[in-house]
């Protein structure tokens, strides 16, 4: 009879879990390095913290990138909405260290 080993499978499944975790984490990290840079232009030109329509492009190709990835379009749009909320935030926050600072 044909043994396997349940308990190997788990933990290598789970340490590729951590890893890709970990991945997306830098990735993140990164990713509002780049955004951080983004709200700094935006302060110094006086630009608005929220562009709505590179929003809606930028939602309409998440949907496309999500499909196409066999993911949930639900799920994809909300995840990227809490980061680019954060991210809107974060411009709100560097705007604001902006003005307080001496000239």
């Amino acid at each position: 009879m044909y043994s396997h080993d349940h308990q190997a499978d788990l933990l290598s499944y789970r340490l590729t879990i951590d890893n890709l975790d970990a991945a997306l984490i830098h990735i993140l990290a990164e990713r509002f390095r780049c955004t951080h840079k983004v709200g700094e232009l935006k302060a110094a030109h006086h630009l608005p913290d929220i562009d709505k329509g590179r929003e809606a492009q930028q939602f309409n190709r998440f949907r496309e990138i999500g499909q196409s990835a066999g993911l949930d379009a639900n799920f994809v749009e909300g995840f990227m909405r809490t980061i680019i909320d954060e991210a809107v935030r974060r411009h709100g926050e560097v705007k604001a260290s902006l003005r307080i600072r001496p000239a």
